[in-house]
Order: structure tokens, then C-alpha cells, then sequence
């Protein structure tokens, strides 16, 4: 489990490190992005790995229906995900709210706590809520100036609803390569 939180902090403090001490970031150049980035792989590293290695640690059961949630929260966060990908005008809702990525990631988290009653996961999860909520107060405050980008038309929806429905067969894949049934059993 150690792995894992260290994996947390390194994420963290990776997407941190730029707000929080601007100055060190832009003291290292355009190789401080290269710096980043290692850092960053090697915190996805570290918590999957560390996520995979902990003990079971039962906290709660949650309920069966949870995964019907799960499932329709992790829908929507690829599309809350998606919905600022596009260039210019944006999709809903990334035309209406300031960090739909980190929104996202939010919805996600959320999710995953739903359906995981174990420790390692309340720490994993809850571990990158923490995170988007901190990173999110931290831009507002860094620059609390926005302004809603204009809203997309019906091809962006369109294609983003394609996009969504693959990513989401995509990550169900995965999972169930990795040994982890995405649906009520």
C-alpha cells in the first residue's frame, strides 16, 4: 500500500508543482516538462502496482446497485472528459464549467468509491478526489478570470457520443483483461 500512496504523491504533487511553486517550474525550462511527465508515469506506475499488490482490507460492502451506478457515472465522466477535447467551441458541459477534465476525474473517483468498499481503494480513490479538488482550488485562485467557450454544434455531440461509448468499451476491456468484471455478476 505504501507504493500506491506514493504514487499518490507523486501524482499530486507533480500537478501541484507548477501552481504551488511557479518559480522552481520556470526555472527548469522546457525540460522541467520532460521532468514532469517521468514523474507522472512513474506515479501511474506506482499506484497500479501498488493498488494490485495491497491486501484486501474489507471497510464496507456496497450494495449490489452500485454497480449500475458505476457504470452510469463512468459514462458521464467520459463525456464530462471528452466534452472539453474539442478545439474551440466546446460541448456541455465544458461550454458551462471552468475544469470539466478535472470534473471528471471527480466523477470518477466518486464512482469508484460506490462499487469498492476496501482500503486500498477508499486510499486510491478517495486519494485522486482529494487531488482534483485541491488542483481546482488552486487554478481558481492562481487565475480566477474565465470565461465559457462557445457552445458546439450537433456534429461535436454527435461525434462525442461516439467517442464516448468506445472509450467506455474500451476501459471495460481492460478491466476485464485485468481480471475485474465491470457489470452485476
Amino acid at each position: 500500500m505504501a507504493l500506491m500512496i506514493l504514487g499518490l504523491v507523486l501524482w499530486a504533487g507533480a500537478h501541484l508543482f507548477k501552481r504551488l511553486m511557479p518559480a522552481q517550474r520556470a526555472a527548469m525550462g522546457t525540460a522541467g516538462k520532460g521532468v514532469v511527465a517521468l514523474v507522472l508515469g512513474a506515479s501511474v506506475v506506482a499506484m497500479v502496482l501498488g493498488y494490485r499488490w495491497a491486501d484486501f482490507v474489507p471497510v464496507w460492502s456496497p450494495p449490489a446497485v452500485m454497480v449500475h451506478v458505476n457504470n452510469a457515472a463512468m459514462l458521464l465522466a467520459f463525456w464530462v472528459y471528452g466534452s472539453s477535447a474539442a478545439k474551440g467551441a466546446k460541448a456541455w458541459p465544458a461550454s458551462t464549467i471552468r475544469h470539466p477534465q478535472l470534473t471528471a476525474v471527480k466523477i470518477w473517483a466518486v464512482a469508484h468509491l460506490l462499487v469498492n468498499g476496501d482500503l486500498a481503494s477508499i486510499i486510491l480513490f478517495g486519494g485522486m478526489l482529494a487531488w482534483a479538488v485541491a488542483e481546482v482550488i488552486v487554478i481558481n485562485r492562481a487565475e480566477p478570470g474565465w470565461a465559457a467557450p462557445l457552445h458546439a454544434g450537433r456534429a461535436t455531440y454527435i461525434r462525442l457520443s461516439v467517442i464516448t461509448v468506445v472509450i467506455f468499451a474500451i476501459v471495460t476491456a481492460i478491466h476485464t483483461w485485468a481480471g475485474v468484471w465491470p457489470f452485476p455478476s
